[in-house]
């Protein structure tokens, strides 16, 4: 009997746990957020181009999405517009990007971001938005 019960309480667990779709081009930002994300207890999914990110983001429907503006395939401005045009409540985003622009900041803003974090970046600068996003 406890068997049981520990595996039912195990599934509500996993049905409660928050998921984030990172969507970025590099490998070493994939990995290193991957491992932050998970010890924290979040499910994470990856997709390593704007379209693959977008179709997740359509199959899935993730908590949050962390976007890398300059991608192959689509751009993270791309892949925002259209979660914004599909999705009839948005879906929290945290943008990244290595530009210094900040007219590019502008426009995320404008397409509502709700963080906007320049790389390179502390992670615990990372974990603590996606905490307080998915609080």
């Amino acid at each position: 009997m406890a068997k049981q019960e520990k595996s039912e309480t195990q599934e509500s667990q996993d049905t409660l746990k928050k998921r984030v779709l990172v969507v970025d081009d590099d490998h070493e930002i994939i990995d290193a957020v991957r491992y932050a994300l998970e010890a924290k207890g979040l499910e994470v999914m990856i997709a390593r181009d704007g379209n693959q990110g977008l179709a997740m983001a359509e199959r899935d429907v993730p908590d949050l999405v962390i976007l890398d503006m300059m991608m192959p395939k689509r751009s993270g401005f791309l892949v925002l517009e259209k979660l914004r045009r599909t999705h009839a409540a948005p879906i929290r985003v945290i943008m990244i990007t290595a530009n210094e622009g900040s007219r590019h900041k502008a426009y995320a803003e404008m397409l509502g971001v709700d963080d906007y974090i320049r790389k390179p970046f502390p992670m615990d600068r990372l974990v603590e938005s996606v905490q307080r996003l998915l609080a």
